[in-house]
């Protein structure tokens, strides 16, 4: 291992909000906590304590923005920053929609129409993320943030397409700089053979 430097991320997608609960796409739209997304966020400490964390960081959206909070307040430590690149995905007109003909009417290849696509989301995580591991080298960084980003970027990382991605559970990466991207636990549930790999 020696000259490969390893950098290890918790992505935790923000805590519920009544958008999530009404099945309504969020996207760029600043949609708050509810009370069961807080509860959620601070029973999230008790997993994150196992590690120690050396920054925590947050997408600015005040859904992802309080779940750091929440969970920095219960780790003893503070947020460092907001990082804008880490805002959920827009999706544009499709943002409020519920599942149903209207919705379906604003699908094309890769999205939603006026919003951004799978690629241009999943390379935009990716980068926040490259970026996030050059500034914090070896460290260990607790990113709060979306799921579909979360998403995206990891099935980038590692070549694979992954399922939607919980609320406020562990999603545990390693970033080694010449090895590239390491899946260790996804939704809470260790991947060994991403491990062994």
């Amino acid at each position: 291992m020696e000259g490969m430097t390893l950098t290890t991320f918790a992505l935790v997608r923000h805590g519920q909000t009544d958008w999530n609960a009404e099945r309504r796409l969020q996207g760029a739209t600043d949609i708050p906590l509810n009370d069961v997304g807080r509860e959620q966020a601070r029973e999230a400490v008790a997993t994150l304590a196992n590690y120690q964390w050396d920054a925590i960081v947050s997408s600015p959206l005040s859904r992802a923005a309080e779940t750091a909070d929440l969970i920095a307040e219960g780790l003893g430590l503070t947020v460092a920053r907001r990082i804008p690149e880490l805002i959920e995905r827009s999706f544009g007109p499709a943002e409020g929609l519920q599942a149903g003909p209207e919705l379906e009417a604003l699908r094309v290849p890769g999205g939603f129409r006026g919003g951004e696509s799978d690629e241009d989301a999943a390379s935009r995580g990716m980068d926040a993320l490259e970026q996030l591991a050059q500034e914090f080298s070896g460290q260990r960084v607790l990113v709060v943030t979306h799921g579909t980003l979360i998403r995206l970027a990891l099935s980038r990382a590692i070549g694979r397409t992954l399922d939607s991605v919980h609320n406020a559970v562990l999603n545990l990466a390693h970033h080694h700089a010449s090895d590239g991207w390491k899946l260790e636990y996804f939704n809470g549930e260790l991947l060994t053979a991403d491990v062994d790999s």
